[in-house]
């Protein structure tokens, strides 16, 4: 199943959801790997790129090798953001998206993220200044309201269509529930029929099971995966074999997942910096090793770590240990 967003066909429908702190390079290019079909960067501020701030250069950084690549924004202002956009367009990215979905308080306390949901007219604004201009298809990131008693994701959605968006990712938990409780995926269904334009469904997929159930409830043209993906890039290429066989691929071997913990370490190294990309490496390691045997001791000692090769030997201790 292909998804078209604007001029921008991707050859198959799994999206890897933006995080921050996760979504950097090195994690975008093991999920490119193991089959994510289109890949969102972490967020990044537009006042920080108008303000050249040294931070923002990194988190811009798109390899031709990731591509299809949705870059996403995050920001209020109408002005600033679509200046940020014309300033950046001629960047490696494919997409751009903006974050209306961002639920922690210095985002939201700045009138940016999942705030924006509360503010209708300003979205319009918003999506009418970033999609005319730009070339680029501009989308946009909702989750389906900013508390339970305004549940408004359709009215955002619509609005977003009529000025401009060429798509749009709907999570399906409200501000107020952060990432606690369950995604209701009939907001996803509802936005889809209130729109013309594709809707990726976004929350609670973390099996290939997940992944059908909710194409089947909700009619959503693609599926975006976020936390499913901490620890899991397999996660793509385990959904693609359901999808095509029926069949559950095996979990990787503990083998497998240090190799992989190992060669993360190392892209991650290349890119931040030992001492950045180790530290980096800590939570990766515990989310990697989430339901294999006597991980409890190895996640205690992994924050402890503070090179590759302690990295490396912790992790051929765990290999023994197992292994006895």
């Amino acid at each position: 199943m292909s998804l078209n967003i604007g001029n921008v066909k991707i050859q198959g429908n799994l999206v890897l959801g933006p995080m921050a702190g996760v979504t950097d390079l090195p994690f975008r290019l093991l999920c490119k790997e193991q089959g994510a079909d289109l890949i969102y960067t972490e967020m990044v501020s537009a006042k920080g790129i108008q303000f050249n701030n040294k931070n923002t250069e990194s988190l811009l950084m798109v390899e031709e090798e990731e591509r299809p690549v949705s870059l996403q924004l995050f920001g209020a202002d109408p002005y600033i953001l679509s200046e940020t956009a014309k300033r950046i367009e001629h960047r490696n990215f494919d997409i751009l998206d903006l974050n209306m979905g961002c639920p922690v308080p210095k985002v939201v306390n700045n009138g940016e993220g999942s705030a924006l949901m509360k503010e209708p007219k300003l979205v319009g604004e918003i999506v009418k200044a970033i999609s005319s201009a730009i070339k680029k298809p501009f989308t946009v990131k909702i989750r389906r309201g900013f508390t339970e008693s305004s549940v408004n994701a359709v009215e955002i959605a619509k609005i977003a269509e009529a000025a401009g968006a060429a798509a749009i990712a709907v999570h399906g938990r409200t501000r107020e529930q952060y990432y606690s409780g369950k995604a209701d995926w009939n907001i996803i269904r509802e936005v889809k029929n209130a729109v013309s334009i594709p809707v990726i469904g976004n929350g609670d997929v973390l099996t290939a099971e997940d992944a059908l159930r909710m194409i089947q409830e909700t009619g959503c043209d693609g599926i975006m995966i976020a936390r499913g993906a901490m620890g899991n890039p397999w996660i793509f290429s385990q959904l693609k074999e359901y999808f095509k066989t029926g069949t559950h691929p095996e979990k990787p071997t503990v083998d497998e997942a240090v190799n992989m913990m190992l060669r993360h370490a190392r892209m991650a190294i290349e890119y931040k910096g030992e001492f950045t990309g180790i530290r980096e490496m800590r939570k990766h390691v515990a989310w990697y090793t989430t339901g294999y045997p006597l991980a409890a001791k190895l996640r205690n000692r992994v924050n402890e770590i503070e090179s590759y090769q302690e990295l490396e030997e912790l992790l051929q201790e765990y290999l023994i240990s197992i292994a006895r």
